[in-house]
């Protein structure tokens, strides 16, 4: 069974929130008792001291009536300390022997010496605490505090003994345990809830309409987008799926808009080249005409060479597939055998090309042939777009660490709205000015060689004068 990421971190959070409310309750449990006992102890140390002069005048006092009258009054005074504490209270001389009790039930006690083990301490000075059951003394296990009385001359004057049930001690810090443990629990609980709640308001629903509008995406509908507010690491995380979504959109109207080229460059030729083969095949063109009929057909089927080479070129390129060789070339070797090349076109133009090198020879590094595709590529496109009569001028250079072949055209400059576009796939500034010959992928496959080689181009219109393509090449060491 499939378990949500909702389900995981509600449990997640109940687990972490129990622990935690579980360690605190322990430690206001031992927290708790500890601070009883001492308080505890304190109240009955008070206690003591409280009745310290009752204790030090019968003490000190002969055999006469007067002994008899301090004697219930001290057992008075331990009577209503003991109701108060809720504890019992017996007083001892100076050697442990007991003469006075708080509870009537424990008189057989008068006269006995308790405790005498603890009597040095006691002349000492110290507080003696017991805890277990002294089967000779008490019926069930007790806390017993032994506090020690000293006059004036801090001589010792007697002892009081106060014992207190451990049950009851145990009772009462058992009452505030429940009460921590079910605070913590109620508070486990409370917080569980709040957690499910926040975390289904702000991380789930959100990922639910992120993943919601990612299904939609995947299914063509690539205009879908998550509208959600949140300055937070959702929120970047929507403006980072949406930064997506707009280029997956732009990507699939590229798509589109490269089907819809390549079916139209593909269509144009293969329907021409279809209606003349079939008018010689049905004779309706003349004999006479047929040759001229099929050099218009032999053109068009070049173009459509050119069309596929260009594609395959420029899509082996952007995939990676393309190995490049390293080696060292003469550049200004390349824009010699590039102008000689066209000298047909350049005469038909009757254009003027001028050349200039700083050097006889400028070595560049990097794979040669492609940058005789590159020469080549921009030559051709100067000579398309420069009138007839028109000027080329083709330089190289040095600039810093690179070289620089800018090649101008002293045609038409390129309209401002056009230049981002020119190294878009089937992209023609001027259409009407494009000739057939053109397949609209030149510029691109020229930028992607120039990219693998990790070298840059860029346009620039000279204004009133033409357009000067320029990019760069690594110098040979």
């Amino acid at each position: 069974m499939k378990k949500s990421l909702f389900t995981k971190m509600v449990a997640s959070y109940f687990i972490i929130t129990a622990v935690s409310f579980a360690v605190v309750a322990c430690i206001l449990s031992l927290w708790f008792q500890n601070y009883y006992l001492q308080n505890r102890s304190k109240q009955l140390e008070d206690e003591a001291y409280l009745i310290k002069n009752d204790v030090i005048n019968y003490s000190h006092s002969g055999l006469s009536d007067e002994t008899i009258v301090k004697l219930d009054k001290l057992n008075e005074t331990i009577k209503f300390y003991s109701s108060y504490s809720k504890a019992d209270i017996w007083i001892t001389d100076n050697f442990g022997v007991v003469y006075a009790v708080s509870n009537e039930n424990q008189k057989f006690i008068i006269d006995s010496q308790v405790f005498y083990n603890d009597l040095s301490k006691l002349w000492e000075g110290q507080i003696v605490k017991n805890k277990g059951k002294f089967a000779n003394l008490f019926d069930k296990p007790v806390r017993v505090y032994e506090i020690p009385i000293f006059d004036s001359r801090n001589l010792l004057s007697g002892i009081v003994i106060i014992s207190t049930p451990v049950n009851e001690l145990n009772e009462q810090i058992k009452k505030v345990e429940v009460i921590i443990w079910v605070s913590a629990i109620i508070a486990a609980v409370i917080s569980s809830i709040a957690a499910y709640y926040f975390s289904k308001r702000f991380i789930i629903k959100p990922l639910a309409k992120i993943n919601y509008t990612a299904d939609k995406i995947s299914k063509g509908e690539v205009k879908r987008r998550v509208n959600i507010n949140s300055n937070d690491e959702i929120g970047e995380l929507v403006k980072s799926f949406n930064l997506m979504a707009d280029s997956m959109e732009k990507i699939e109207a590229n798509r589109r808009l490269f089907v819809s080229n390549v079916s139209h460059e593909i269509r144009s030729p293969i329907t021409s080249i279809k209606g003349f083969i079939g008018g010689i095949l049905d004779g309706v063109i003349p004999p006479e005409k047929e040759k001229y009929y099929l050099n218009i057909t032999f053109e068009e089927i070049q173009r459509l060479t050119r069309l596929v080479n260009d594609l395959l070129d420029l899509s082996a390129i952007e995939s990676g597939k393309v190995e490049l060789k390293n080696e060292k070339f003469d550049i200004n070797e390349i824009i010699r055998i590039c102008v000689i090349k066209f000298e047909t076109k350049i005469n038909s133009k009757n254009l003027k090309v001028d050349v200039c090198f700083t050097s006889e020879n400028l070595y560049a590094e990097g794979d040669k042939d492609r940058h005789i595709q590159v020469v080549t590529n921009l030559l051709d496109n100067a000579i398309k777009y420069v009138g007839d009569g028109g000027i080329i001028k083709i330089e190289s250079r040095i600039r810093g660490d690179k070289i620089q072949v800018s090649i101008f055209n002293n045609g038409a400059c390129i309209p401002m709205e056009d230049l981002p576009h020119i190294w878009d796939r089937f992209y023609k500034a001027e259409k009407s000015r494009t000739t057939k010959t053109s397949t609209g992928l030149g510029l691109p496959i020229v930028r992607n060689i120039l990219t693998q080689h990790g070298e840059d181009i860029w346009v620039e219109n000279v204004e009133g004068e033409g357009v000067t393509f320029t990019f760069s090449l690594k110098p040979s060491i």
